[in-house]
């Protein structure tokens, strides 16, 4: 899910953000930087023909208002091109153009949580909302995105043209971000490095300083998503391991119990006729039942509690009949595993003072 959430961010997509910079010792973040520029953007497109489009970004926070209802929400400034490059289309009414862009329009497109939460039964197309000090009128609503892959709904946002967020809503003359779309997965790598390049050129950058923008893409985030699963499916495993051991261990402590209280049954068995390997294969069979009895509750209270949280978190639910199959086989080696020393000893308990056995 995670996987497929990180594609949708979009196609071959570069992300460059103004990134983190030490000025005069002090160590400055992101947003607080002004190193990128509408003409950045517009050198790179310019200049590098690996680039199948590009889209200057600006986003921040603020209250929408619509009649007597009000949402705090995300606003973002885009250029038309970053719905094709974010894989996001309008569900109903129409995109904003190059010439909304280029006069500092107060449209918008607006998201279905947005719509749920102002507009409830009405039909947004066509009115007018508030954000901030700005009135927009609503162009298009969003097709629905989701979830990030951080829990933040994508849904609930406001877009508008890039210049209207710059001037009107943020009043500053820098971009945030830019977002680009490589031509194909091959021209990411040299596109990035002649960004790069073009971007420490254009700022001025001496070799020794280090850059004031940085440069990540879908895979990046991605990689680092599956490094902490990983780690995470380690963790556990070890949490896992201990349980087992636990459990091994309880289940050999009930059968020695067992044995000790059934030395005289055990005792008759032996004096009747049975023979050691008939004593141990019936305490290896009791472990052993024991342990899938455990092992089939565990079961049923995993694939409960699984629907539970799916359903709790919008999370899928994939419970896999292989991961049955080998719990219920590891319920069985742990029953015959710590449940074959407390048979070993009842096989080998003396008929004779088995049968004394007070």
């Amino acid at each position: 899910m995670v996987h497929e959430q990180l594609e949708s961010l979009g196609s071959n997509m570069i992300w460059v953000e103004a990134g983190s910079r030490n000025i005069n010792g002090v160590q400055v973040g992101q947003g607080e930087t002004k190193s990128l520029s509408i003409e950045d953007a517009r050198a790179i497109e310019s200049s590098i023909p690996s680039i199948a489009a590009i889209s200057p970004h600006v986003d921040d926070q603020g209250q929408v208002v619509y009649g007597n209802l009000n949402w705090f929400t995300w606003y973002r400034g885009v250029a038309p091109e970053y719905l094709n490059i974010a894989h996001w289309y309008v569900a109903s009414g129409s995109v904003f153009t190059q010439q909304d862009v280029d006069r500092l329009a107060n449209v918008c497109l607006i998201g279905r949580t947005l719509v749920q939460q102002l507009f409830r039964n009405e039909d947004p197309l066509g009115k007018t909302i508030r954000l901030k000090d700005q009135p927009l009128r609503v162009i298009g609503i969003l097709e629905a995105k989701g979830a990030t892959v951080y829990g933040r709904d994508q849904d609930d946002i406001v877009m508008v043209p890039f210049t209207t967020a710059m001037r009107k809503l943020k009043g500053i003359t820098w971009v945030d971000d830019i977002f680009i779309s490589a031509a194909s997965p091959e021209a990411i790598a040299p596109a990035e490095d002649a960004i790069a390049q073009l971007l420490r050129q254009r700022h001025h950058l001496r070799s020794a300083e280090a850059d004031d923008f940085n440069l990540r893409h879908p895979q990046d985030i991605l990689k680092s998503r599956e490094e902490a699963s990983r780690t995470f499916t380690l963790m556990l495993g070890s949490i896992a391991s201990v349980s087992l051991l636990v459990g091994g261990i309880g289940i050999m402590n009930i059968m020695l119990v067992s044995v000790t209280e059934r030395t005289r049954e055990i005792g008759l068995r032996m004096a009747v006729g049975a023979t050691e390997k008939n004593v141990q294969a019936q305490f290896l069979m009791e472990a052993l039942t024991l342990s899938l009895l455990g092992g089939a509750a565990g079961v049923i209270f995993g694939i409960v509690a699984s629907v539970g949280v799916s359903k709790a978190l919008q999370w899928p639910a994939l419970i896999s009949p292989a991961a049955i199959l080998v719990a219920a086989i590891f319920s069985g080696a742990i029953g015959v595993s710590f449940g074959y020393y407390p048979a070993r000893q009842a096989s080998r308990l003396d008929p004779i003072e088995a049968l004394r056995y007070d």
